[in-house]
C-alpha cells in the first residue's frame, strides 16, 4: 500500500473492483484529495461493463475514521473552504450510492464518522469481529448532512438512526449487526467475506442487478414516476439481452449460466 494518503483501485479477472482507502497511519482518515479521487474512481466505473461489483475497503486494519480533521484549519477555515470541502465529500458519497453496479463495504476495525457515511452509501456492509461503527456528530457539535442522514435512516430505521446520531456512540460488531449497520459478519475477515459476496454477485446477470438497483432506489427515494422511463428501458434491455436467452438455455440444459452483461 502507498505510504502517503491515497485511494487505490484494482480490478480482478472476475470483474470485481477493490477500492482501498490508504492512509493507515491515521486509520484511513479521508483527506480532501482522497474525497476527490473517490468520486473520480466511482464515476469512472459507471460505464465500464467489465466492472461487475465494487468493494470499498481500508488499509492496515481499519475501514476509515472519516474526514482527516488535521486538514480543517487549512481547508475549512473560511465559508468558501467549508463549502468546497463539503462539496467534495458529497460528490464522493453520491458517486458511490448511485453507481449502477453492486457495491460492498468491507468494515474491518473502525468505520466511524465520515467512514460510516461511506459505508452507508454502499449497497451492502460486511464486517467481522473487529468492526466498530458509529457517527460521533453529537460529540463534535455538528449536524450530520441530509445525504448521510438519509442513507443512515433508510438503513437502520428512524428510532435506531436517532440513537446513532443523538448518542454519538461507537457500536461494537454485535450491535451493528443487530441494528442493520452490518448486513453480514464474516467469521474470518471482513474483506474475505466481502470478496465471497462479490463473487456470488459477479456470477449473476449484470443487467438484472442494474435494473433491480435502479428500481429499488427509485422506490426508496419516491422517484418512480420521474424515473419510469428509465425503469421500463432497463426492463426491456434485460428482456432483449443475450443474458436472458442464456439463463433460459442454461436452465433447460441443467448447467450454470455464463452472463456477459449484454
Amino acid at each position: 500500500m502507498a505510504e502517503t494518503a491515497d485511494v487505490l483501485a484494482e480490478i480482478d479477472a472476475a470483474g470485481i473492483a477493490t477500492v482501498t482507502l490508504s492512509n493507515p497511519a491515521h486509520r484511513n482518515a479521508v483527506t480532501f484529495a482522497m474525497w476527490c479521487k473517490l468520486a473520480e474512481i466511482f464515476q469512472g466505473f459507471r460505464e465500464r461493463a467489465e466492472v461487475r461489483v465494487v468493494i470499498l475497503a481500508g488499509a492496515g486494519g481499519n475501514f476509515s475514521t472519516g474526514a482527516d480533521i488535521s486538514e480543517f484549519p487549512r481547508l475549512r477555515s473560511t465559508p468558501e473552504g467549508i463549502k468546497a470541502y463539503s462539496t467534495a465529500g458529497h460528490a464522493a458519497t453520491i458517486a458511490i450510492r448511485d453507481l449502477p453496479q453492486p457495491t460492498i463495504a468491507a468494515i474491518e476495525g473502525f468505520g466511524v464518522g465520515g467512514g460510516c457515511g461511506l459505508a452507508l452509501a454502499c449497497d451492502f456492509r460486511v464486517g467481522d469481529e473487529t468492526s466498530r461503527m458509529g457517527i460521533p456528530a453529537a460529540k463534535r457539535g455538528i449536524v450530520y448532512s441530509v445525504l448521510d442522514s438519509e442513507n443512515l435512516l433508510r438503513t437502520v430505521g428512524l428510532p435506531r438512526a436517532k440513537l446513532v446520531l443523538y448518542t454519538g456512540r461507537i457500536f461494537p460488531m454485535t450491535a451493528c449487526r443487530a441494528m442493520g449497520l452490518l448486513d453480514e459478519v464474516a467469521e474470518d475477515h471482513a474483506l474475505a467475506g466481502a470478496r465471497r459476496l462479490a463473487h456470488e454477485l459477479a456470477g449473476c446477470a449484470p443487467l438484472s442487478q442494474r435494473g433491480g438497483k435502479l428500481t429499488l432506489e427509485a422506490i426508496a427515494r419516491d422517484e418512480v414516476g420521474a424515473r419510469q422511463g428509465e425503469i421500463e428501458a432497463a426492463q426491456k434491455r434485460a428482456a432483449d439481452s443475450e443474458d436472458y436467452r442464456e439463463a433460459t438455455a442454461s436452465f433447460i440444459e441443467k448447467r450454470r449460466p455464463v452472463f456477459r452483461g449484454r
